[in-house]
């Protein structure tokens, strides 16, 4: 058993473990369409369970992010969200696509960690960094 109170959810475990620089996770809201050819890490346990912001935050204690991508209508359809999320990421400048745009870009994710989420658009692409 792990010392830390590290992620506890071994598949995600993995899964950080196994990214790499340059390589992309997106942490999804309840409703995002997961391409089957990406590993799918589903965390959903019912509507609000758990959160967005509690899987990001999770993620991040353990990736190096050096870039994020987010869909353009969550500026309109849930700017608070977007504030939570931008406010994680103060040195970065996020990049902004069509929704169509960001679910064609998650084919080529590493994983797709699924919260159960049900805010729009509470979705980010995390292309992870390097730590030194």
């Amino acid at each position: 058993m792990r010392s830390n109170a590290g992620i506890l959810n071994a598949q995600l475990s993995r899964v950080i473990s196994e990214t790499g620089h340059t390589d992309r996770l997106v942490i999804s809201d309840g409703g995002l369409p997961i391409p089957r050819s990406v590993e799918r890490v589903d965390l959903a346990l019912r509507p609000g369970l758990p959160s967005f912001l509690d899987v990001l935050d999770t993620v991040l204690s353990e990736v190096a992010v050096e870039g994020i991508t987010l869909s353009d209508e969550i500026r309109t359809a849930s700017p608070g969200m977007l504030g939570e999320i931008l406010a994680r990421f103060p040195s970065l400048t996020p990049k902004f696509v069509p929704h169509d745009e960001f679910k064609a870009a998650t084919v080529t994710a590493r994983a797709v960690v699924r919260s159960g989420e049900f805010t729009p658009y509470a979705n980010v692409i995390l292309t992870a960094g390097v730590v030194y």
